[in-house]
C-alpha cells in the first residue's frame, strides 16, 4: 500500500523536499498556500512531525481551530477536512461536485467527525478546497 512521502523526521518539507516530491505540481502546492495568504489573512499553515503516523503533516488552522491537514504524496498532495453532523446541510446545499458530498454522508465516522479528502494533481483541484474551506470557517 502507498503511504504519504515526508516520513523522515530529520529531513523538514522545505521547498526542495517539496519539490522532490511534488515534481511538476509543485506550483500547484505554492497556489494551494498562496490561497490562504491571499483569501483567508487569519488561516496560517504548519507543518508538524506527528509520531502516530510517522511523517510530516501540513495543519492549516485559524485561531479558532484546524481548518484543514494536508499529507504529501508522490506527485500529488491530499487536503484532508474533517467535519461534524451540524456541516451536513452546508455540504448538501453546497456546489461542490456530488462526489465529495458522497464521500462525507457515507464516510467512516471517527468519533463524531467524518473526512472529506481532495487529491490535489492539478489546479482544478483547488476549487473544491476552496469550497471546503470556506464551509469549515462558517462553522466555526
Amino acid at each position: 500500500m502507498e503511504r504519504p512521502c515526508l516520513n523522515d523526521k530529520n529531513e523538514y518539507p522545505d521547498d526542495s523536499a517539496l519539490k522532490r516530491h511534488l515534481g511538476v505540481i509543485k506550483p500547484v502546492w505554492d497556489k494551494f498556500t498562496g490561497l490562504f495568504d491571499r483569501d483567508y489573512p487569519g488561516i496560517t499553515g504548519e507543518w508538524r512531525y506527528y509520531n502516530d503516523g510517522k511523517n510530516w503533516l501540513f495543519k492549516v488552522t485559524n485561531k479558532k481551530g484546524t481548518i484543514c491537514w494536508v499529507s504529501v504524496w508522490n506527485g500529488m498532495f491530499k487536503v484532508s477536512f474533517y467535519f461534524g453532523d451540524k456541516a451536513e446541510n452546508l455540504i448538501a446545499d453546497s456546489e461542490i461536485d456530488d462526489a465529495y458530498k458522497q464521500q462525507f454522508i457515507n464516510g467512516k465516522k471517527y468519533g463524531k467527525i467524518r473526512a472529506v479528502t481532495v487529491d490535489v494533481k492539478k489546479v482544478v483541484d483547488l476549487v473544491p478546497v476552496k469550497l471546503l474551506t470556506e464551509i469549515k470557517t462558517k462553522l466555526k
